[in-house]
């Protein structure tokens, strides 16, 4: 189990990492989503970049790979590095989330972000149902908790629902599931980000409640009651 700690300082910290590598990645995408390069545009060429970055090539080129992996830019000769558009976008990668949290997100994305939460994580809390061991509904049980006790810190009850939802996930016993805590991670991040755990103690108790109903359907085996419950917290923390 992960120590409780600070949800939002963690997705927010990805992007500062320190060695030359992640620095440029992190420049360049922060870059790209931001606007500041704009889809269809041409990235500055290598020489520019090595200077304003203060890079070598070798580190430069290394960056770009990975940009390219996640969909970002695409290299193509006598033209240069093209920005792609968004709909080539990894919007799985942690990493572009993180981006996309730091930079902050439009009403639109944020409504996109709900709709597969509710296709992925209503099935998961299904399957859950279906498929849970006793050790599973043993932490399932302790992270609830830990959202109770945390009601006055958003920052661990954050924390703590996160973890809930990916014990859900690996209770699904489906790997697929188990591969979206990034966003559930950006979702739970950007929904708690301006709440203050006194002027708004009554939405985090009901949001445990509603979790807590979760667990209590999962431990059933009442998958049906898993998704509606599943499906009301996702919309409800939408709202926040």
């Amino acid at each position: 189990m992960s120590e409780p700690g600070s949800l939002l300082r963690n997705l927010a910290g990805r992007t500062t990492a320190r060695n030359f590598h992640s620095y440029v990645i992190s420049e360049i995408g922060t870059g790209i989503v931001t606007g500041r390069f704009p889809v269809g545009s041409v990235l500055p060429n290598d020489a520019l970049m090595m200077v304003q970055y203060g890079v070598s090539r070798t580190v430069l080129r290394e960056a770009l790979k990975t940009l390219e992996a996640k969909g970002l830019v695409e290299a193509k000769p006598k033209v240069g590095t093209r920005v792609s558009p968004r709909s080539r976008w990894n919007l799985f990668d942690a990493q572009i989330l993180a981006w996309h949290f730091n930079a902050g997100s439009d009403e639109t994305f944020l409504a996109s972000l709900v709709d597969v939460r509710l296709a992925l994580e209503t099935k998961a809390a299904e399957l859950a149902a279906l498929r849970r061991s006793a050790d599973h509904v043993r932490t399932m049980h302790y992270w609830v908790n830990q959202m109770e006790n945390s009601v006055g810190s958003t920052e661990n009850f954050a924390l703590a629902d996160l973890e809930l939802h990916r014990t859900i996930a690996e209770a699904s016993q489906n790997p697929f599931m188990r591969s979206i805590g990034g966003i559930v991670e950006f979702a739970l991040a950007t929904s708690f980000k301006n709440l203050s755990p006194i002027a708004d103690k009554e939405k985090f108790e009901t949001a445990v409640k509603l979790h807590r109903e979760i667990v209590l359907a999962i431990e059933a085996r009442d998958a049906e009651a898993a998704q509606i419950y599943m499906r009301k917290a996702i919309r409800d923390s939408a709202q926040i």
